[in-house]
């Protein structure tokens, strides 16, 4: 029978993260004491943000270098991580009645995956799969789609869900290398509060004051809603992992599923 898995959220901000050691990498290599034989790790992550919902469905999924003008070491980085087609299919299935579709060659593991994984999982030696963020549905949706992940962690799946809850590259602040602007703090404390007491709320934080700074776009934002989902649809909360604000402008702040509360989904 298969082990039970995490569910995580991450800030993964820049993707020198992969080979720097950052408060942050340091919590994702920790964490990766948590996944006891799993059977597959499903990414849900900011940077594949395209109109539609799908599954990556590929044998062996590529490493993307998805950013330009950082140091060669950074692009010779290889995370070859097997994939699962028919895993895939299974996941697509699991989503049903929500559409999902397969992808079997366009995309592959992407910055916000593979710079996590390779701390959290540096052996390479799972199936990884990645969960498209739907570019043109509100926070509502994709926490409803989050919902729909509950059941995954008892077939063995490791849930990572990798963006930033404040996302603003246009106000950093390189003087303010740990800190961050009001809003911001504004910001990350509502969502702090949410995910820790009631994380369907979360749905909610479109309407927040800070929300146009915060998050100009929802690719960062929206990874965060999958685990809130997975939360209320399992009875949950989540316990904050690492709170961190750094340039002004960028949430590390990451979370756990928590342990406690009714893991009867309802």
């Amino acid at each position: 029978m298969p082990t039970s898995q995490p569910a995580f959220f991450f800030g993964h901000g820049s993707p020198l993260q992969a080979i720097e050691e950052t408060p942050a990498s340091q919590l994702w290599s920790a964490c990766g004491a948590e996944l006891v034989d799993p059977r597959a790790i499903l990414c849900v992550s900011a940077h594949w943000f395209v109109h539609l919902t799908a599954v990556t469905a590929m044998a062996h999924p590529r490493t993307i270098h998805d950013f330009y003008g950082f140091p060669a070491a950074l692009y010779d980085v290889q995370y070859p991580a097997p994939g699962d087609p028919g895993l895939a299919e299974e996941v697509v299935e699991h989503l049903a009645p929500a559409y999902c579709g397969l992808d079997v060659d366009s995309w592959g593991l992407d910055h916000g995956a593979w710079s996590v994984l390779r701390h959290l999982r540096p052996a390479a030696d799972v199936p990884v799969l990645q969960l498209s963020v739907h570019a043109s549905i509100p926070l509502a949706e994709h926490l409803a789609l989050g919902r729909r992940l509950a059941g995954l962690r008892e077939r063995g799946i490791a849930l990572v869900m990798s963006g930033n809850v404040v996302h603003n590259l246009a106000r950093l602040d390189p003087a303010a290398t740990a800190a961050g602007s009001d809003w911001a703090q504004r910001f990350d404390a509502a969502a702090r509060q949410a995910m820790t007491t009631d994380p369907q709320a979360i749905a909610t934080l479109d309407a927040h004051l800070d929300f146009a700074l915060a998050s100009p776009t929802l690719d960062h934002l929206a990874p965060l809603a999958y685990l809130a989902g997975l939360a209320a649809e399992e009875g949950r909360t989540c316990e904050v992992l690492l709170e961190r604000l750094e340039w002004g402008s960028l949430s590390m702040t990451s979370y756990r599923l928590s342990a406690e509360g009714d893991p009867r989904p309802r």
